[in-house]
């Protein structure tokens, strides 16, 4: 589908896969089924309702599984998102994308696009072969989104079931129901009702336009691990770490961060050595907040509203220009 009505917005969809674009064997086959088996062109014509929403034109980033993001994946959208958004008859941009890491991906691009054009995720539960496939609705949603005026400035969004999220809080919540999504630590930034956007929430933290964080083609992002944390833990994670040469640790403590003793010294030591370490949380909801003496005197960053997957990439992003506590701490504050 290519961009051919002067009176229609121009939006350009990126493809990365996911299982919006999954075949099964049957049109009831839920699970097994192989993601990113559709090109990006079988799942626009799979909308026609699309052309009379905007011009589209569509890239194929990449055709995988979301379970099998990587980092260089990510920069190759970042980078891409913003030499389109730069362009002026370039209206918006919309990503197709598996849900298992959409969050993620979807939160660096929310640290990394330097524009206020709406740069809108989305995707589905279900492949595109299946009874029911809720991948055209999402798409046309996220479409409609992209050229709205109204979505200008609000960062990054992810557009499913209907409903509109920051990148920056949504998590995937269920692993098979179609209202996966959720904002455990606050809500969601609206909803799709007929085709138009309905915004009922502002996010105050720092994203896009506002944000420090450039990144280019030759990026190389620091190791930074994820460490989740558990009764019987010994350390071990922690150690193996270090030995790594993690440039960063995120610990996914119990309750508000809680870290166990087996692996407290050794963090501790870690952080003396300039490794940074921040705290976050197994848990679903809440807030992590500074703690312990101890974990302050040591430097240990703490997470704010943000679980481990997501501190990971604000450590990632913050790394590239310091490993001083305090900074990384104000960071983590602001974003």
């Amino acid at each position: 589908m290519n961009a051919n009505n002067n009176n229609l917005p121009h939006v350009v969809v990126l493809a990365t896969g996911g299982t919006i674009a999954g075949t099964g064997a049957s049109d009831t086959q839920m699970t097994g089924y192989q993601a990113g088996a559709l090109g990006v062109e079988v799942l626009l014509e799979a909308v026609p309702a699309l052309k009379q929403v905007a011009n589209i034109t569509g890239e194929e980033i990449a055709s995988i599984d979301s379970k099998d993001m990587t980092e260089e994946i990510m920069l190759k959208l970042s980078c891409r998102c913003n030499e389109l958004l730069a362009q002026d008859d370039v209206a918006g941009i919309v990503i197709t994308h598996g849900t298992d890491t959409m969050e993620e991906t979807g939160y660096f691009l929310h640290l990394t696009v330097h524009s206020d054009k709406p740069v809108v995720l989305t995707g589905s539960m279900r492949p595109a072969t299946a009874i029911s496939a809720d991948g055209p609705a999402n798409l046309y949603n996220a479409v409609k989104l992209a050229v709205a005026s109204e979505a200008k400035g609000r960062g990054v969004m992810i557009a499913m079931n209907d409903e509109i999220f920051s990148a920056r809080d949504v998590v995937k919540s269920n692993t098979e129901n179609l209202a996966t999504f959720a904002t455990p630590n606050g809500a969601k930034l609206g909803i799709m009702a007929g085709g138009k956007p309905r915004f009922y929430t502002q996010l105050l933290r720092k994203h896009t336009v506002d944000s420090e964080f450039f990144v280019n083609k030759d990026t190389v992002l620091p190791k930074v691990f994820i460490i989740y944390s558990h009764a019987g833990e010994k350390g071990e994670m922690a150690e193996a770490a270090v030995e790594k040469g993690a440039k960063g640790i995120v610990y996914a403590g119990m309750g508000m961060g809680s870290v166990h003793q087996a692996s407290e010294a050794v963090l501790i030591k870690a952080a003396q050595q300039g490794i940074a370490v921040v705290r976050s949380t197994r848990s679903y909801s809440g807030i992590v907040e500074a703690g312990l003496p101890q974990w302050t005197e040591a430097g240990f960053i703490h997470s704010d509203t943000l679980p481990p997957n997501k501190a990971r990439i604000l450590l990632q992003l913050g790394l590239l220009s310091t490993n001083r506590p305090a900074e990384l701490q104000r960071m983590f504050l602001e974003y």
